[in-house]
């Protein structure tokens, strides 16, 4: 029987959010023994070496602060909470940042930037400072800072955490410093950002800059009555018309679109429409990532999905928010066959 993701009404709790935040299955199984640096770019291989030794350190238990160590602080130079790896895509930064999660102690936390200011959304700050204070790391992948309101958050979170002992590691394309620029540019929301830079210990992975490459190139999407015949017979299917789905997801918190897709093997979506509010479309950003990371098919009609965003957003502060979801998308796109004659 098909399932209408538009019906679904998920409850997630608390603990459940936090037992997600793990690798996504595709990072799974990698270790830093598995990560190839390229010998052309010296870079990758010191990023590994620092993170392998951050790894040691982080695989033994958390040490409780001695009063001398709180009276003297922490060396800035040495010493720093966090190490930030800043490169383009493809060049491993993931691989890095999962293996050093896979091989560290717990409790530990693995997340998008999107993921944790959704799991404090839901949890509220102080809800999160709690349950969080007593983790050994918190990974974040994808950092991004678009929005002034979750800097102020995100700021405050990792400091009450830094306070309390936490470390933290992060990947993004953008160095610390550099967070939110073609955005916002107030004072208030650039002095949150250097404070967020001073906690980092930032590292360059160098390589191939694979934006340099553009998208590819989306399949022809298939009529609606073939995308609705075909996950009539794919086990475990959903099918949503786009509008009742994007309409759906406005009534839910970001934090439940994994559960959305609970149980989901592949997801049909039929007549997609170009998007020109950015509220929808970065709601669909969320749940592309969802999809993604659970390896789940796309069959879709309408446009094609390389038209899913217009060229203004294209254009815009959140452009890489929509490039990383229209590549995502067609990659499910080609998994769930449209790419095939219909």
């Amino acid at each position: 029987m098909v399932v209408r993701l538009s019906e679904r009404v998920p409850e997630v709790t608390s603990d459940r959010l936090l037992s997600e935040c793990v690798p996504p299955p595709r990072f799974a199984d990698v270790r830093f023994g598995t990560y190839r640096p390229d010998p052309a770019e010296p870079s990758q291989a010191q990023a590994l070496a620092v993170l392998s030794a951050r790894a040691e350190k982080l695989a033994k238990p958390r040490p409780a602060p001695s009063l001398w160590s709180r009276l003297r602080g922490r060396n800035e130079s040495l010493d720093k909470p966090g190490i930030y790896l800043d490169g383009g895509f493809g060049v491993g930064k993931t691989h890095l940042l999962a293996s050093l999660w896979h091989e560290s102690s717990g409790p530990k936390m693995y997340c998008t930037f999107v993921e944790l200011t959704n799991l404090v959304g839901a949890l509220g700050l102080r809800t999160a400072v709690e349950a969080l204070s007593s983790y050994r790391l918190i990974c974040i992948d994808e950092f991004e800072l678009d929005d002034p309101g979750d800097t102020m958050l995100i700021s405050r979170l990792l400091g009450q955490l830094v306070e309390a002992g936490v470390e933290f590691a992060a990947t993004s394309n953008t160095l610390p410093d550099k967070l939110g620029e073609g955005r916002f540019q107030a004072v208030d929301f650039l002095r949150e950002i250097q404070g967020l830079a001073a906690r980092f210990d930032v590292r360059r992975v160098d390589g191939p800059d694979y934006r340099h490459r553009g998208l590819p190139v989306a399949p022809d999407p298939w009529p609606d009555e073939k995308v609705e015949q075909e996950a009539a017979v794919r086990a475990n299917a959903s099918c949503d018309h786009f509008v009742d789905l994007y309409r759906h997801l406005a009534e839910l918190h970001p934090s439940k679109y994994g559960a959305l897709l609970d149980g989901i093997e592949t997801v049909a979506i039929t007549d997609v429409r170009p998007l020109t509010d950015e509220n929808v479309a970065l709601r669909m950003v969320v749940l592309a990532d969802r999809m993604y990371d659970r390896n789940l098919p796309l069959l879709a009609s309408g446009v094609p999905l390389d038209q899913l965003f217009s060229a203004e957003m294209l254009k815009g502060g959140y452009r890489k928010k929509y490039l990383r979801a229209l590549s995502r998308l067609i990659a499910l796109a080609r998994a769930g066959g449209i790419d095939e004659a219909g």
